[in-house]
């Protein structure tokens, strides 16, 4: 579920606690949660809905300044069924703390080696290192240019490089990739 920049900060003040979603299949559950750069967020409730339930209250809890304006929204996606998600901001993404730890012992060290081997191993190549080095070597990197060099398709890979920014090696920038203070610690660029 993606949220334009300025419901993002609204999230992440508390102001915004609801969404709408077109989907033919909801991709949040009741119980779950959904790391967001707001933080993460707890998946309260999720129900599918007519359009005339959304009431005005409900368009400002989901950063609307009117119901008009949200029911226009959602009419650019007319297919699938409504659904109404409320939520609550549970915390900050934990990503963030793990990419500024840079102390890392050998046996974290060894860890990080065995999940990248793991990488490499269920992608049938070796992808995993060798694009740490190359974002390393210049912060925008971009996944097209580091695809060109380690021979893969773009859009694989950068299914792959999250799998990085989950061992809190890498961040995404507005265009391209950088190491974190913890990739930079693990590749010895500190």
């Amino acid at each position: 579920m993606l949220f334009r920049k300025d419901i993002l900060d609204r999230i992440a003040k508390g102001e915004v606690t609801l969404a709408f979603r077109r989907w033919a299949k909801p991709t949040v559950k009741a119980g779950g949660s959904l790391r967001t750069a707001a933080g993460v967020l707890s998946i309260d409730t999720i129900a599918a809905i007519d359009a005339d339930d959304i009431g005005a209250n409900d368009a400002q809890c989901a950063g609307f300044a009117t119901r008009e304006a949200l029911l226009a929204e959602l009419e650019s996606r007319s297919d699938g069924t409504l659904y109404r998600i409320a939520f609550h901001r549970s915390g900050d993404d934990p990503r963030l703390s793990l990419r500024d730890d840079t102390t890392l012992a050998r046996a974290d060290r060894d860890a990080i080696l065995a999940r990248l081997a793991g990488f490499d191993k269920a992608a049938g190549r070796t992808w995993a290192e060798p694009t740490l080095q190359l974002i390393g070597a210049r912060d925008g990197v971009t996944a097209a240019e580091i695809a060109k060099t380690v021979g893969m398709e773009k859009l694989k890979l950068k299914v792959l490089i999250r799998k990085l920014k989950e061992l809190g090696l890498t961040e995404s920038l507005a265009v391209g990739y950088r190491l974190s203070p913890r990739g930079r610690s693990f590749l010895g660029k500190t």
